[in-house]
C-alpha cells in the first residue's frame, strides 16, 4: 500500500510527539505581517488590526478522501492545503495562515512524514501562506488529517453565498469534470496492476485530468482577476461537491432560482474523450463530479462586458426567482429539475 523506495526507516517513537512537530516544521519561515507567533507555543498569535477574518477547517481521510496506492505524499501534503485555502478564495478573501493537524497508524516512518509536509511546504510557498501550528497524533486505521486555513479581508471585499439575485449571471472559473475522470483512470490503472504487477501505466494521455485529481489548484488567481477587472461577486461558492449541488447551496442560501444551460458548461477535451472511453455522460460528471475546486459565482449583469472576453470565465446560466426553480437546460432545449447527485462523504455510512 505504501511504497516506500528509501531503505532508511526512522520510527516515529525515536523523536515523541514535539520532537516530530520540531523536525517537520523546522523550515517553515512566517512571512505573513499578520503572523506575529507561530510554531513553537501554546497557541498562535495573529494581529489583522481593521480586517475581517475568515476560517475554515476540512478533513482528509484515508479510504475515504485518497488511496494511498497511487497518491504520493508529496501530493497528498500539497492537495490538504490547496482543498482549505480554496474556501478562503470562496469569500473573495485572502488566505494567510494554515494549521495541518494529522493522525498515522505505525506503518508510516517519519521518511514518509517528511515527504508529506515537503508538499504542504511548497503548496504555502506557492500561496504564501504560513504554517502556524497543528497537531499530530497515532492513529489504528492508516492517515487522518485535518487543516484549518485562515484569511483576510475588508469588510466590502467579502463575497457569501446568500447574495444572488433575480437576473444575475452565473459564471465558473476554469473547466469542470477533470477530477472525477482522474481518479476513475486511476482506479481503473490499479485494478490492472492488481491483477498484473509488471503492467506499467501509461498514463500521458490522461496527464491533465490526473493532475487536476492528484495536484489540483486553488484558484488564488480569480480573487486577484475579478479585483482588477473590478467586477464584485454578488454570490460565491468553491466547486468540491460537484456542479449541481454547488448551484443547488448557492440558490438555497439567496432564496433564488437558476437556469443552468448544459452547451454552456466548460469541459476539456481530455473531459470529453475520456467520458466516451469510459462509457459516461460529460454532462453528468461536471454536475456530480466534484473536486473541481473552481469558483462559482453570480455577477449582476451590468458586469458582463468586463468577463465576456476572458477565457479563465465562462457564463453558464442566469438566476431566476425562486418560484421558477432550479433547472438545467439541455442541448435538446429541455428544461430538467436540477438535484444534488455530488459527492458525499456519508453514502454507505450506517
Amino acid at each position: 500500500m505504501l511504497e516506500d523506495k528509501n531503505p532508511q526507516r526512522t520510527s516515529l517513537e525515536e523523536l515523541g510527539e514535539f520532537g516530530l512537530i520540531e523536525h517537520l516544521t523546522k523550515n517553515f519561515e512566517l512571512k505573513q505581517s499578520t503572523s506575529i507567533q507561530g510554531i513553537g507555543d501554546d497557541a498562535a498569535v495573529l494581529d489583522f488590526k481593521d480586517k475581517k477574518v475568515v476560517v475554515s477547517t476540512d478533513m482528509l481521510v484515508e479510504g475515504v478522501h485518497f488511496d494511498l496506492s497511487y497518491m504520493p505524499l508529496k501530493h497528498l501534503g500539497y492537495k490538504a492545503v490547496i482543498v482549505n485555502l480554496s474556501d478562503i478564495y470562496a469569500m473573495n478573501a485572502v488566505a494567510t495562515q494554515i494549521t495541518m493537524s494529522i493522525a498515522v497508524s505505525n506503518r508510516f516512518p517519519l521518511e514518509a512524514l517528511e515527504e508529506f509536509y515537503a508538499g504542504v511546504q511548497t503548496a504555502c510557498e506557492f500561496y504564501n501562506v504560513d504554517l502556524i501550528g497543528g497537531d499530530t497524533t497515532s492513529s489504528k486505521t492508516g492517515m487522518l488529517i485535518s487543516a484549518t486555513s485562515i484569511g483576510v479581508a475588508n469588510t466590502d471585499d467579502l463575497v457569501y453565498r446568500n447574495g444572488a439575485k433575480a437576473n444575475d449571471l452565473l459564471v465558473v472559473s476554469g473547466d469542470l469534470g477533470g477530477a472525477y475522470l482522474g481518479l476513475q483512470v486511476l482506479e481503473r490503472e490499479k485494478e490492472v496492476f492488481k491483477v498484473n504487477p509488471n503492467s506499467q501505466p501509461d498514463l500521458d494521455p490522461y496527464s491533465y485530468i490526473v493532475e487536476r485529481q492528484l495536484k489540483p489548484e486553488a484558484r488564488k488567481d480569480m480573487v486577484d482577476l475579478l479585483k482588477k477587472l473590478e467586477v464584485h461577486p454578488t454570490a460565491m461558492i468553491d466547486i468540491s461537491d460537484g456542479l449541481s449541488s454547488e448551484i443547488l447551496h448557492l440558490c438555497k442560501n439567496s432564496g433564488v432560482g437558476c437556469n443552468l444551460f448544459e452547451d454552456k458548461i466548460p469541459l476539456d477535451p481530455t473531459v470529453i474523450s475520456t467520458a466516451e472511453e469510459f462509457k459516461m455522460d460529460s454532462t453528468m460528471i461536471a454536475l456530480s463530479g466534484g473536486e473541481d475546486y473552481e469558483l462559482l459565482f453570480t455577477i449582476d449583469q451590468a458586469d458582463y462586458p468586463k468577463i465576456k472576453a476572458n477565457p479563465n470565465l465562462t457564463v453558464i446560466g442566469h438566476i431566476t426567482s425562486k418560484e421558477e426553480g432550479v433547472h438545467l437546460i439541455t442541448r435538446a432545449e429541455t428544461k430538467i429539475p436540477l438535484k444534488a447527485q455530488g459527492w458525499n462523504s456519508f453514502d454507505g455510512i450506517q
